[in-house]
Parts: C-alpha cells; structure tokens; sequence
C-alpha cells in the first residue's frame, strides 16, 4: 500500500492552513471606510465607527491613525492595538 499520495496531501492541507493563519488583514483607509469596516476593527463596535465617521465628517480627514484619539471613546490602547491595520492614505 503506498502512503505517498495521502502524506503529499496531509502536507499541503497543513501548508495551505499555516499560510492562511499568518495572512495580514487588509488595511483599513479610516478616511474612506464606512460604518461597518470600522466596526470590523479590534475594540471598536458599532457605535465607536459612528462616532469616527461623525468625526470625520466635522473635522474632515485624519492627518494621522493617532489622530483616532481625539474621536471620544477611542483611546491609545486600541490605536495600537490596530496599528498594524490602520491607514490614512
């Protein structure tokens, strides 16, 4: 019985499952995203995307991802905690 055919398979079903787990999420333009791409964010729900899309609307674009601070409710903590996935471009 050969076991080539189901170690081949074992090792790309384990390959193609270790390159999906380290996939970057796409970057999140926080002067363009709407309601629910900002929601999607780590720590900030419904309510918080409400009040950065509000923000911005008032004060216009975001010069900075640091710049989330100044929406009430965002704080430092999750600015960095979605550092990796905040843009401005």
């Amino acid at each position: 019985m050969k076991r080539t055919p189901l170690i081949a398979t074992l090792v790309l079903l384990f390959s193609l499952a270790t390159g999906f787990a380290h996939a970057e999420p796409a970057a999140i333009n926080i002067n363009t995203a709407d309601v629910a791409t900002l929601a999607s964010l780590n720590g900030i729900g419904e309510s918080k995307a409400e009040a950065i899309v509000a923000y911005r609307d008032a004060n216009g674009p975001f010069k900075a991802a640091a710049d989330l601070a100044n929406v009430k409710g965002i704080g430092e903590r999750t600015i960095e905690k979605n550092a990796n996935r905040l843009t401005v471009k």
